[in-house]
């Protein structure tokens, strides 16, 4: 099988540039957007050997993965194009229940459905499977050629294998039973993207992608600690604000609103370092 657009996506004016291998998605989106490409260009393989996750680190990904990538060029400003992460936990969220719905409800333990929901949205741009990482979603921006914001925004899931070599837990849909394949995400990623983004609007409609985003969201209203260059905050995840930054209750009651971090919910937000 291979990857292919959902049909509203291709009505929507999207294109598709698929690899069997590549080095990295974003990498081949930044390059075609210096080359004056006008953007709706998604960039997908199942086997990506030189990605890059947040801060710099390496994220590769093995065949049977999904690596995507989306080219779309904007006239919103900076401030709203940092919300498109959000977009992406949206659609991604979604189209995980349309492609593998059987992971997506736990099994309660007299083995009926509706045990509790499975996914969830961490902040500021992961997609947890029962608490482990199954996927994530990196923006890179840089001014096209006529002036307005080029935005790749990279998606990677774990569909098949999930990473072992890494600080925190991670999950795949085939380690918890799915049979899907990265072209069927793909599929309905491409679908959902075009809802989540007519809803964003250019980042009009940030506050309703925002809504979506915290009716998923992991650890809101517990426990979260924030570390940011040694500094660790602890608090109460409250919510997340009309930009989407982090917004913690601190254990003296004041609200701090934070950018960027290594966030921990629960337990470890807890935990004493």
């Amino acid at each position: 099988m291979a990857f292919t657009l959902g049909p509203d996506a291709r009505s929507a004016g999207y294109r598709l540039a698929a690899f069997d291998e590549i080095g990295s998605t974003n990498a081949e989106a930044l390059a075609r957007a210096r080359a004056g490409d006008t953007g709706r260009l998604w960039v997908v393989s199942d086997r990506q050997t030189a990605g890059r996750g947040r801060r710099g680190n390496a994220w590769s990904t093995e065949r049977g993965n999904l690596a995507a990538s989306l080219l779309t060029v904007t006239a919103a400003d900076a401030a709203a194009v940092a919300t498109l992460g959000f977009v992406a936990g949206v659609a991604l969220d979604a189209a995980l229940r349309r492609a593998a719905p059987e992971v997506v409800t736990a099994i309660a333990l007299d083995g009926a459905q509706g045990g509790g929901d499975r996914i969830a949205l961490k902040w500021p741009n992961d997609v947890l499977l029962d608490g482990a990482k199954l996927a994530g979603i990196l923006l890179e921006a840089e001014r096209a050629p006529d002036g307005r914001m080029a935005v790749v925004v990279g998606i990677g899931v774990n569909v098949r294998h999930a990473p072992t070599d890494l600080p925190y837990p991670a999950a795949s849909l085939a380690g918890l039973g799915a049979t899907v394949d990265a072209e069927a995400v793909f599929s309905a990623l491409s679908e959902c993207w075009c809802e989540a983004a007519a809803a964003w609007d250019d980042g009009r409609g940030f506050p309703a992608v925002r809504a979506r985003w915290l009716e998923r969201a992991s650890g809101l209203g517990g426990a979260v600690a924030v570390r940011i260059d040694g500094e660790v905050t602890r608090g109460v995840f409250e919510t997340i604000d009309e930009t989407g930054r982090l917004v913690v209750r601190t254990e003296s009651g004041a609200r701090r609103t934070i950018t960027a971090g290594e966030v921990h919910f629960g337990a470890a937000g807890t935990a004493r370092t």
